[in-house]
């Protein structure tokens, strides 16, 4: 049977015994999942075969809170290279190809980057035919979605399982419980084939689901206490609900201990049974095991697998440790003190207490290798993992694991020299760099095909798929003008399809041929989405001074959710939405400046504002940022970077030459030599204009009705609040610098040719920040696996 006849035969099967319709009567999302389940049907025997090659070698687990996947269709049919086969097979059904993709629901369990980056590196992995297993929780609700009312922040569930998960696969045979003190509960795993691009591997994303040992208590129910016969479902749902809950008392906290607990403990026991299965020798397990920290959330994971060593499999102390430093090894995400988690001891000993002593123990066991040392006394103090009736997560992660790595070099180099510089001055070794990296067939191929398809005709191969070095080629195109004029075509089409999208999402109108500027990241204030919106409030005045001001028309566009329980960075989504409004409604600026806040960002929207933009805003605060992974989708795409000397910003100026990009602001070490002594009012009074923007907050310009959102804002910035000094992350100082930065965009924009030349020279020059090479550098370096090609 042709493969399209029996396509459509298997998804008319599955609409009639799935929904009882044929596949012409099923609405637009049963058609969705009745192609994914037709094609999944294709996918599984290729996934079992798979598994078959990588058996009896070393594979990597990745254990990770997020996995910021996307949408898995477009993914999936690119990388198996049937694409365009099934986009011919729904116009035979005369169904949409665009209705479908959009029927599907993003999986947003991630929060930004370190998600995102999860992602890329699952996808980079079986490309690359390297086994690796991401481990992490199937949320039942995505981080959330985001509504504007009013212009404040509102939570609503991410009701990303609504239609359910065609993706996945229950395997309910292999469910492990997870004990607390107080309760067990059943961890059971869902499958996610991660497919490789045109690669016969396809590797595994496990998921945990949380649930009861008990659904439903039937005596309780039965003495009319109805609350209390689904106490214990609800109880254990609760882990699984929402990634990171607001975690403002005791209570949230112990909830996002559960949940770290809850996947790294039933991970852990999945991997030490199927060692077991196969007959390995607890001796061997490093030699198989290679096992990935992202970040210090599940850092827990350290003390848990010496419980299961030692208590479970009886196997002596020392030989335990052993085992676990050469398991091990923990990726640093973050320079922010508050960011690098520390746990009060009193939750650990109320719900994880046989976790505790054995961290005691680890603490103690540290404390006698640093007298050995030479290290004694209050020198010892700033290495303790138990500190203040604290549990300090990075050091408990630095001291279980055989390697440290940072996300970019400034970031690396931050944490040897300044951060943990205790923990290098004595592990020297262990510490290294790993440049974060983010996947071309998602952020390209898929996100921009126009574009990859230049890519390809110009070097005459798709190499560039696989090795994204293969762009440096592109080169020798920076001085021709037909090709340049290719790009900027590209690019306008790719702006006109955003506007569409923002016309129809946003109900608001931008005009392509003005400057998309873009700033789509995690809102928080080391990233100033402030600074951005104060110079668009300064422009605005100044066009209202004098309407005449030559400028490029501007359409600035946001995207950016903020943690629930984030009191600030809340206030500045409200601020930007205000701004918008004003701005938006101002016809006597004559359109000149555009302000959009996409609501809801996510993957999906993500993929349609990377290959959009022409200004990439990376506007950090130097040496807050550990890298970033959207800044290197924008110079893949063609847009330059407005940048300061932060994270990965520095490796893209490196490559791509800061005078194809917009350098601005203070250094990690101007910063260093200021901070002591730094008085934001000396540039609130004395910048020309800035007064008159700061002052916007508080001069009844803007209404945060009555919340005293505004007036909290304004005291952060000259006054300070509580323990924190006045304007901590530099937004007026680097003010006059950002804003010339603005200008010297707004002159070079307008020789067209030009600006392609920069834009083409990124492109050239982004090779470097493909996943694949940072994957290879784990794979190497960290990990030791290796590849294993089908012959």
């Amino acid at each position: 049977m042709e493969y399209k006849e029996m396509l459509k035969k298997r998804m008319n099967g599955y609409a009639l015994s799935s929904f009882g319709k044929n596949l012409d009567e099923c609405n637009i999302n049963e058609k969705n999942i009745s192609l994914a389940k037709a094609l999944m049907e294709e996918i599984v025997p290729l996934w079992r075969e798979s598994e078959k090659k990588f058996q009896g070698k070393k594979r990597a687990y990745y254990l990770s809170s997020e996995y910021l996947m996307g949408r898995a269709l477009s993914n999936n049919l690119i990388n198996l290279n049937i694409k365009n086969e099934i986009v011919s097979l729904l116009e035979e059904l005369e169904i949409d190809y665009k209705d479908i993709e959009e029927a599907e629901e993003d999986a947003g369990l991630g929060n930004g980057g370190l998600g995102r980056l999860a992602a890329c590196f699952l996808d980079s992995a079986a490309t690359l035919d390297y086994p690796l297993t991401g481990y992490g929780i199937r949320y039942a609700f995505g981080i959330f979605e985001q509504k504007f009312v009013d212009g404040f922040q509102v939570e609503e569930a991410d009701r990303w399982l609504r239609y359910g998960d065609p993706w996945s696969i229950e395997k309910r045979d292999e469910k492990v419980k997870v004990r607390f003190s107080d309760s067990e509960i059943y961890a059971v795993p869902y499958d996610t084939p991660i497919i490789g691009y045109k690669s016969k591997t396809i590797n595994t994303l496990r998921l945990w689901k949380s649930e009861p040992l008990k659904v439903f208590d039937f005596e309780a129910f039965n003495n009319q206490k109805y609350d209390l016969s689904v106490k214990e479902k609800n109880d254990a749902d609760n882990i699984g609900k929402v990634l990171y809950p607001n975690d403002s008392n005791d209570e949230g906290k112990l909830l996002r201990l559960k949940q770290q607990y809850f996947f790294v403990s039933a991970s852990l026991q999945d991997m030490v049974r199927k060692y077991k299965r196969q007959g390995g020798n607890f001796d061997d397990f490093a030699k198989y095991h290679a096992i990935q920290l992202n970040d210090t959330h599940p850092t827990v994971a350290i003390p848990e697998l010496m419980r299961i060593l030692t208590q479970e499999e009886k196997i002596d102390w020392d030989k335990a440790w052993k085992i676990v430093i050469d398991t091990f090894a923990y990726t640093n995400h973050t320079l922010l003190a508050e960011a690098l988690e520390q746990w009060p001891v009193r939750l650990y000993k109320s719900l994880l207490p046989n976790i505790f002593d054995i961290i005691v123990q680890i603490n103690n066991q540290l404390m006698g290798e640093l007298e050995e040392k030479g290290i004694y006394n209050s020198a010892k103090y700033e290495y303790e993992i138990i500190q203040h009736d604290s549990i300090k997560m990075a050091h408990l992660a630095i001291y279980g694991s055989k390697s440290i790595n940072g996300v970019a070099k400034i970031h690396s180099d931050l944490i040897k020299n300044r951060e943990l510089n205790q923990w290098y001055r004595i592990y020297p070794e262990r510490f290294s760099n790993k440049t974060n990296g983010v996947t071309q067939r998602r952020w390209l191929l898929q996100s921009n095909p126009e574009l990859a398809e230049l890519f390809t005709q110009l070097l005459g191969t798709d190499e560039w798929i696989f090795d994204l070095s293969r762009l440096k080629e592109l080169e020798k195109y920076v001085n021709d003008e037909n090709v340049l004029k290719s790009f900027l075509a590209i690019k306008h089409a790719k702006k006109e399809q955003l506007a569409a999208y923002i016309k129809k999402h946003e109900g608001i109108v931008i005009d392509p041929n003005s400057i998309y500027d873009i700033l789509i990241k995690r809102m928080h204030e080391y990233k100033r989405q402030l600074l951005d919106a104060f110079h668009i409030l300064d422009l605005y005045y100044r066009l209202k001074d004098n309407p005449d001001l030559d400028i490029v028309p501007r359409t600035f566009i946001f995207g950016a959710k903020a943690a629930p329980g984030y009191y600030r960075a809340k206030s500045i989504i409200k601020f930007i939405n205000d701004l918008g409004r004003l701005v938006n409604n101002d016809k006597d600026i004559n359109n000149k400046i555009k302000l959009v806040f996409v609501e809801n960002y996510k993957v999906s929207y993500a993929e349609r504002l990377f290959p959009a933009a022409d200004i990439s805003e990376q506007i950090s605060t130097a040496g807050k940022e550990a890298s970033g992974t959207g800044n290197m989708k924008f110079m893949m795409n063609g847009a330059p970077t407005i940048g300061t000397y932060d994270g990965a910003n520095i490796e893209i100026f490196e490559e791509a030459g800061e005078e194809n990009n917009f350098v601005f602001g203070l250094r990690v070490k101007e910063i260093e030599e200021i901070e002591s002594n730094y008085n934001p009012h000396d540039y609130y009074k004395n910048i020309p204009g800035l007064k008159r923007v700061v002052d916007s907050l508080v001069d009844g310009t803007f209404d945060d009705k009555g919340t005293g959102r505004y007036a909290e804002l304004y005291d952060s910035l000259l006054k300070g609040a509580n323990w924190e000094r006045p304007d901590r992350y530099f937004v007026l100082r680097d003010f006059e610098s950002y804003r010339n930065a603005q200008q010297k965009i707004n002159d070079e924009y307008k020789d067209r040719i030009n600006w392609a030349r920069k834009c083409w020279i990124n492109i050239a020059n982004s090779g470097k920040f493909s996943s694949d090479r940072t994957l290879r550098e784990y794979a190497r370096e960290i990990w030791q696996i290796d590849q294993t090609k089908d012959k």
